[in-house]
């Protein structure tokens, strides 16, 4: 199992905005991540949607970080892109049972003991840490276009 492909460019983009000093436009955030444009932007929407970015408009417009990067964990990103974590659709409130199971379900029990393991991790883990931790502590100084 992984991620999707946009969880894991939105956490490269989050990345690089906890690390700028001054706002980025799309073109640069894009360069940057290796992310093509049009999928940054989408990105970027659903960041500033969840309240993890903020967009800035007009010719010195971009994107900043919205909170203290120690504010913002994994967990936070990713369910910014993908929603609610939960490691089996059968635990989704409106979803029915594959099985047509009814009652206790050992399974559904599991499965959801695994969500909360996987969404306590996932929280752990915030952008200030792991921007210090894994990669070289650079600035990226504003650039806007």
């Amino acid at each position: 199992m992984y991620i999707t492909l946009e969880a894991d460019y939105a956490v490269r983009i989050t990345s690089v905005l906890c690390k700028a000093e001054g706002r980025l436009d799309a073109k640069v955030i894009s360069e940057m991540t290796c992310v093509t444009l049009r999928f940054s932007l989408k990105i970027l929407r659903k960041l500033v949607a969840a309240g993890l970015v903020r967009s800035y408009k007009g010719t010195t417009g971009g994107y900043t970080i919205a909170r203290d990067p120690k504010d913002i964990t994994l967990k936070d990103v990713i369910e910014a892109i993908e929603g609610r974590y939960c490691f089996s659709r059968c635990l989704q409130p409106d979803n029915e049972c594959s099985r047509s199971a009814s009652g206790e379900c050992p399974f559904q029990d599991a499965f959801c003991d695994i969500t909360r393991v996987v969404s306590e991790k996932l929280e752990s883990h915030n952008f200030a840490e792991l921007n210090s931790k894994y990669e070289k502590k650079e600035t990226i100084t504003s650039r806007t276009e």
